[in-house]
């Protein structure tokens, strides 16, 4: 696969935080727009296309191309990983030549939104929420709780997550909450499920992005920097989860990581910036050590040093994550959006000398996962 070469050649984001004027469709339509307007394209050129949750075939009706290819892909918040790694090897197989990876999700305001209550034939439905294990917010608790005792992560180590984040985001007029908060703060905000307070949970917000994803040569000759591929992996786990194999660390976490890393022939060592998918605070801490950037139970201590703050050595959810920046309720397209922007040198708070980002997703409560690696040079310029 991508014997050729991939890149992302064109990336864009709409309005986000409330956006009561657009439907979910209507989000994916201006995110294409936007995307596409981005890699100086049109929709006539599209023959491939991806989404989660809505049909790729509904979308690309009301966006008015008529793909060859499409994939519709629906594993949580981390489907726009997969469906990046599944657009190059449909590339790579000339199944289809520039496709369009889209999300739009109103989470906040719910204009034309379709259900996504969980079937009452389910796993979860069935063997958890008579529990009182009803959404992420509970379901998450168990994982969080078990790592903190098992590790001796503290609370105050586990509340520097978004405290550290919040200064990735602050001042910035698109992040949620655009405020730099302490661990105090975070700690005394209220208590939403024990251990999570409200600052240690992501907000519900509105919005829509889209990449638009082609060869590397085809890439070379449009307007923007292209942002390359070089390795990309997928796994999953139990849709029960008290069911992982170890509640305080993610296999699908270790496998996908594993995967994109000997497929892009790099370590860890080699990475200048890291997007770890954060719907709650605890999540960026199983991915530092599932990664394999810490050892066992050194994760907390690494962030509230300040190592992955501003000026840190390991430069993660730059963009405030989605505990500052946004959360649309599937939030790993923004992260992959924040990837392309320090990859061409674009971000609200730039890093200096990114030239490889690892972007690493989750779906469900540790259900599924998937990891990008990203560079703005490709595996023949290394």
């Amino acid at each position: 696969m991508r014997r050729r070469g991939v890149a992302i050649a064109g990336a864009a984001e709409t309005d986000i935080g409330v956006v009561p004027d657009l439907s979910e469709p209507d989000l994916h339509a201006r995110a294409a727009a936007l995307a596409l307007a981005d890699a100086g394209l049109t929709p006539a050129d599209v023959d491939g296309i991806a989404t989660a949750w809505h049909s790729p075939i509904d979308i690309a009706h009301h966006i008015g191309v008529d793909p060859s290819w499409h994939d519709g892909t629906s594993v949580g918040g981390c489907s726009f990983l997969v469906h990046v790694a599944h657009a190059a090897a449909a590339i790579d197989a000339g199944l289809c030549s520039i496709v369009l990876v889209l999300h739009g999700e109103s989470g906040r305001s719910r204009i034309g939104r379709p259900s996504r209550r969980t079937p009452p034939d389910s796993m979860p439905r069935q063997f958890e929420a008579p529990y009182g294990v009803r959404g992420a917010v509970t379901a998450f608790t168990l994982p969080a709780l078990r790592f903190l005792h098992e590790t001796g992560t503290t609370r105050e180590q586990m509340a520097a997550v978004p405290a550290v984040q919040s200064r990735w985001a602050d001042g910035n007029p698109r992040a949620w909450r655009a405020k730099e908060a302490t661990v105090e703060e975070v700690l005394a905000s209220r208590v939403v499920a024990w251990p999570f307070h409200k600052l240690e949970c992501c907000p519900v917000t509105d919005g829509g992005a889209a990449l638009v994803v082609t060869s590397a040569e085809r890439a070379a000759d449009l307007p923007r920097p292209p942002v390359h591929l070089l390795g990309a992996g997928e796994a999953g786990e139990s849709p029960l989860v008290a069911h992982m194999e170890d509640l305080t660390s993610s296999r699908a976490f270790r496998e996908s990581s594993r995967r994109a890393f000997v497929q892009a022939g790099i370590t860890v060592a080699d990475v200048d910036h890291l997007m770890i998918y954060d719907p709650f605070a605890h999540v960026p801490l199983f991915g530092l050590e599932d990664l394999g950037f810490v050892g066992r139970g050194e994760a907390g201590a690494f962030v509230a040093d300040g190592n992955t703050a501003p000026g840190g050595p390991l430069p993660m959810n730059t963009n405030g994550g989605g505990l500052c920046y946004t959360h649309t309720g599937m939030y790993g397209m923004f992260a992959i959006q924040e990837s392309v922007r320090q990859l061409r040198g674009e971000a609200y708070r730039q890093v200096d000398g990114v030239e490889l980002s690892v972007v690493q997703g989750v779906g469900g409560i540790f259900t599924s996962a998937a990891t990008l690696v990203l560079a703005n040079h490709s595996k023949e310029d290394t």
